[in-house]
């Protein structure tokens, strides 16, 4: 198994990973959960060893809140086989971890990872069944899962009584900050206020101080120590503290249902998921929360930041994660499959071309046969253009044209008649002509013909050198008509009688080449 599971902060991931880890630790074997943060890991660590404790389960932490003794007796214990279930953060992939026997690999927030460390994850999990967590999945793995490369299931119902989360963009201003703490603690709350600059944290928590003097304020941030960081975590968690001033340390899985306020300043400096997520720490309870995205003048903020913001006004309804990464893989492109870069747009390639290299690439890993790419080439003379007075627009002469390109039987020719007959009025001849050609060339790919070529009153077809023919249905081919013989270069010349639709002679040919004459 390899399966993205995507749903909505606070839509109960970590539970499914939980009972995933029951499952695999009750067949003895090993789980190994990896979180992008120390506090993340910690909380990890304090829910399934309080939801498991009824159970004969050993479950252990790996992260800087362990010293260097403590580490290596956890790490030979996972050696031996006496730890089930390690929770840790990026400790988890050095190289002197080793496990008795792995049986399940779950990484949560999966978007926090980069490309480094999903290659060493692909060194661990490969006879290991891995579960990535992610409310907004990095283009690259949302596009590897909507292409069929890896699972993907969406969590889409959000838990009783959740409403959405009021999001307001608004310059930096001291009374709208004022304004916004008060009411929150006016209701018995507690606010997170976002600013992702250690140097100057302090003095924002100071400015916060002198605005509500009542407000019990703490500040968190990953360059202080262990225990120091550790205890504003639980200061906060425990209700000692009104506002927790930190950087975007607390980004990921802090789950406290009293705080349903978060400010962050200069949002225009974080990415789409980023924001995302970090508005999804308030709005986890019964009550309406508030988001407050700070950023500096309109005139300052760039296309991108403006677009990103936009979103997040936007995108404010209960389960808009999967369309918030939808939107950043269509913002920043889907990345290089097989390459470091996991976002970048397929400008070199085009799309279409890349897609339908990708779907042949995918096809071939999963032992499917893959039939060599052949475009065939019909040249018999007619007048195969759409008339610039029937559809008058260029683009939809392009898309039109692109439609009937992807024509393969009668039945779709029929179809595509009938809609543009529908849209635009009788078909012209040269649009009849058309429809034929792509039916004939259609044809004539899947009998391996290279080619298809008017001489005057003959007409060549050229197979290729990987076509199979039965030489019986050939030699058939060969008697049924008049004037049409097999060269010894392999080329099959027939003679078309005068008055004798050309189109119509070939296509006879071509389904006798079938077997279907």
């Amino acid at each position: 198994m390899d399966r993205l599971l995507c749903g909505d902060v606070g839509y109960g991931k970590t539970e499914v990973a939980m009972r995933a880890a029951f499952k695999a630790v009750s067949d003895s074997k090993q789980v190994a959960l990896l979180s992008p943060t120390t506090i993340l890991a910690f909380q990890h660590f304090e829910t399934f060893k309080q939801r498991f404790a009824a159970f004969p389960m050993r479950i252990e932490m790996l992260s800087r809140f362990r010293t260097a003794a403590e580490q290596k007796k956890i790490l030979a214990d996972v050696e031996s086989g006496k730890v089930d279930i390690v929770i840790g953060t990026h400790r988890l992939l050095s190289k002197d971890v080793k496990f008795h026997d792995l049986g399940l690999l779950v990484v949560d927030e999966e978007q926090r990872f980069g490309v480094a460390h999903k290659e060493r994850l692909k060194e661990m999990s490969k006879n290991v069944d891995a579960l990535s967590l992610s409310a907004t999945p990095i283009p690259r793995t949302l596009h590897m899962s909507l292409v069929g490369l890896r699972d993907m299931s969406v969590i889409e119902t959000p838990p009783r009584d959740r409403l959405a989360i009021q999001t307001v963009v608004a310059p930096f201003q001291e009374e709208l900050l004022q304004r916004a703490i008060e009411t929150e603690l006016a209701r018995d709350g507690q606010v997170y206020f976002i600013h992702n600059r250690i140097e100057s944290i302090y003095s924002l928590a100071a400015l916060v101080t002198k605005l509500v003097p009542k407000a019990r304020v703490v500040v968190g941030h990953g360059q202080m120590g262990e225990k120091e960081l550790e205890s504003v975590m639980l200061k906060f968690i425990r209700d000692e503290a009104d506002v927790l001033v930190a950087t975007t340390i607390v980004e990921n899985g802090l789950d406290i249902p009293r705080a349903n306020t978060i400010i962050i300043n200069r949002a225009d400096r974080l990415g789409l998921a980023e924001l995302y997520q970090l508005r999804g720490r308030v709005g986890r309870s019964a009550q309406r929360a508030y988001a407050y995205l700070l950023v500096p003048p309109e005139t300052v903020l760039s296309d991108i930041a403006r677009k990103r913001l936009s979103a997040m006004k936007e995108f404010s309804e209960l389960g808009a994660g999967f369309r918030i990464a939808a939107l950043d893989l269509e913002l920043r492109g889907a990345g290089n499959m097989l390459g470091r870069q996991q976002h970048g747009h397929i400008d070199a390639v085009g799309f279409d071309m890349y897609c339908q290299m990708l779907e042949r690439a995918v096809s071939k890993m999963k032992g499917e046969e893959v039939a060599p790419e052949l475009r065939t080439t019909l040249s018999l003379g007619f007048d195969v253009r759409i008339p610039q007075d029937y559809i008058p627009s260029e683009n939809l002469r392009l898309r039109t044209y692109k439609r009937i390109s992807t024509i393969a039987t009668d039945e779709e020719r029929a179809d595509v008649r009938r809609e543009l007959e529908d849209r635009f009025g009788p078909v012209p001849s040269s649009i009849e002509n058309l429809l034929q050609y792509s039916v004939l060339k259609s044809m004539c790919e899947r009998l391996r013909i290279s080619a298809v070529e008017r001489q005057g009153s003959r007409i060549a077809i050229r197979f290729h050198p990987e076509t199979q023919l039965d030489p019986a249905t050939l030699v058939k081919v060969v008697r049924s008509r008049k004037g049409i013989k097999l060269d010894p270069s392999g080329v099959l010349w027939m003679e078309v009688s005068r008055g004798e639709p050309a189109a119509d002679a070939v296509r006879n040919v071509l389904l006798g080449l079938q077997g279907q004459s």
